[in-house]
């Protein structure tokens, strides 16, 4: 299921379209250089020494500070202590990878030039104050680009500083070992392997683990801390929900666009996952008896041999690209005795009960994200003839074309019919499934939304991308404003009730806020949803006969 292939584009490290942040980016990294000597007040005192950061518009900052140590395969390990000061002021580096799967570039997915390495267990903090006594929420963001891929800064949109302020809330981003780092199966070769497939979710639970151990000298609560991540990162929210080792390390959860089956909802089986380490032993030329050998290769060998190991694996056993529908198999974590139980199976794991979970996807996802990712001219559906449209209609849907016209017009008689063509149901029939599973439990509340929010680029035909959302949340519209071709007004305004609606829930569990309907939990009764847009609304129920249709057979 080389399905994370796909869904790590969304990652996109490097970008140069957003040249004016960029450079301004700049300008106060050269500041920060100047000031960080001369300011001793952000000097914090970690568990292991202290560090020094840099404070940006009232926003105490500490960049690529280090929260463990691994070595290759094995489990994360305590930091030594250290003498001194060490100087957080820049991003550390990321978990080795391909980058050959990005391609897009765009202000969109702009980002800072970071640099890889094995050795990246770093997060980075924003926060309010230091030491003052102050409960804060703590917030801690998990990356996407499934498990394979992905940073923790990779785009400018994931700076967590207005987030900080606006809510008063601690921001935390995490890196953690990714793709055969973190996931690659030798548990059958010794027991000092015996965790190696999940080790990347180890790397998260230590990361969680250092978070409860050192927030409080950064403002923030170790009693309140909510996970939120997007596409894999929402994946790993809620694997880490079914992760025994995670178990009161935080206390809430939102997960966007991140419900995929084999992906987070369901893990990978061992007969799997050890015959991708067996087929890469036998790529690399190794077997049991010299099996260690593989800790020294180096990494693009080694990944090399995987990707190989993942094709063959993926035709033997029949996975399939969940975009494609073509042979394919990537990294996910593995249903072991690490992770005992399938996070979100016929039901959710036990542990999550008492977890509050908000989750959701946006209208148009993947239907639209290959627009934003190509250089190619797109067809624009705002030029598409009545007769135009039922052919498109025709064309993808078969025989379902035009019930789904009218479902699709029940469901949101506020758009266009041609909008049929784009709405999504790859994770929206996914997502529903796991908030209704998680309403089952008749424990802690789930709040479902669907972002509707239409991007003006490409002409229009962006819509509610896989990605548009996160601007919102984060409250950055001011790093992506330039794209916007003049809808800013609109965006920021949305934004500030976004972004509180995360904030609220990370604080107390429920995401009312102001300016929005009032929000109820899901359950299977009421079915309710709320649709965020420039008129934000409350809805039941309303697209249940329309995923039935799109995605027919699939048991939601």
């Amino acid at each position: 299921m080389k399905k994370m292939l796909l869904v790590a584009l969304f990652l996109l490290q490097v970008g140069t379209g957003n040249l004016s942040f960029a450079a301004e980016n700049k300008n106060i990294s050269k500041k920060i250089e100047n000031n960080v000597n001369q300011n001793n007040n952000t000097i914090a005192t970690t568990e292991n020494g202290k560090i020094q950061g840099f404070i940006q518009d009232g926003i105490y900052t500490y960049l690529g500070v280090p929260y463990a140590t691994s070595e290759r395969f094995m489990p994360p390990k305590k930091l030594e202590k250290w003498n001194g000061v060490k100087q957080t002021v820049n991003f550390g580096t990321y978990f080795s990878q391909d980058k050959g799967v990005v391609s897009a570039r765009s202000a969109w997915f702009a980002g800072p030039d970071l640099k890889m390495s094995e050795n990246s267990h770093n997060l980075n903090i924003w926060t309010p104050a230091l030491r003052d006594g102050k409960k804060r929420p703590v917030m801690v963001w998990l990356h996407g680009g499934g498990f394979r891929s992905g940073s923790s800064a990779e785009n400018y949109f994931y700076d967590g500083k207005n987030l900080s302020k606006t809510g008063d809330v601690v921001i935390v981003s995490v890196n953690h070992r990714l793709n055969l780092l973190g996931f690659l199966d030798l548990s059958a070769y010794g027991e000092k392997y015996k965790n190696s497939a999940n080790a990347g979710i180890m790397d998260l639970v230590a990361s969680l683990e250092w978070i409860r151990d050192n927030i409080e000298e950064f403002g923030g609560d170790p009693n309140n801390v909510t996970i939120f991540g997007e596409s894999g990162g929402g994946a790993k929210v809620l694997t880490l929900m079914a992760t025994p080792a995670a178990k009161g390390l935080f206390h809430k959860a939102i997960s966007e666009s991140g419900a995929v089956e084999e992906m987070g909802m369901t893990l990978l089986p061992e007969k799997t996952t050890r015959r991708v380490a067996e087929l890469t032993l036998e790529n690399l030329g190794l077997n049991a008896k010299n099996v260690d050998e593989i800790q020294k290769i180096p990494y693009e060998k080694v990944m090399e041999a995987t990707e190989k190991a993942l094709a063959k694996t993926a035709e033997e056993q029949g996975y399939k690209n969940v975009l494609t529908g073509q042979p394919g198999l990537d990294w996910a974590p593995k249903l072991d005795s690490y992770i005992p139980v399938e996070p979100v199976g016929e039901k959710y794991s036990e542990q999550s009960r008492e977890i509050p979970l908000l989750i959701g996807t946006n209208l148009t996802e993947w239907e639209t994200m290959p627009f934003v990712l190509s250089n190619n001219k797109v067809e624009n559906k705002n030029t598409f003839t009545n007769a135009e449209i039922k052919k498109k209609m025709r064309e993808k849907y078969g025989d379902r074309a035009e019930a789904i016209a009218k479902e699709f017009k029940k469901a949101y008689p506020e758009r266009k019919a041609v909008d049929a063509l784009y709405v999504d149901a790859l994770l929206r029939k996914q997502t529903l499934k796991t908030t209704r599973l998680k309403a089952d439990q008749n424990g802690a509340p789930v709040y479902s939304y669907i972002f509707a929010w239409d991007n003006p680029m490409i002409d229009g035909m962006a819509m509610s991308f896989h990605t548009a959302e996160i601007p919102f949340v984060f409250n950055n519209i001011d790093k992506v404003e330039g794209t916007l071709k003049g809808r800013g007004k609109d965006a920021y305004k949305l934004a500030g009730k976004i972004s509180q609606v995360w904030i609220n829930f990370a604080r107390t569990g429920n995401p009312n806020a102001e300016g929005l309907p009032k929000w109820e939990p899901y359950n299977r009764k009421n079915g309710t949803v709320m649709i965020f847009n420039d008129k934000s609304e409350i809805k039941h129920k309303h697209d249940e006969e329309l995923m039935r249709l799109l995605a027919p057979g699939y048991n939601f």
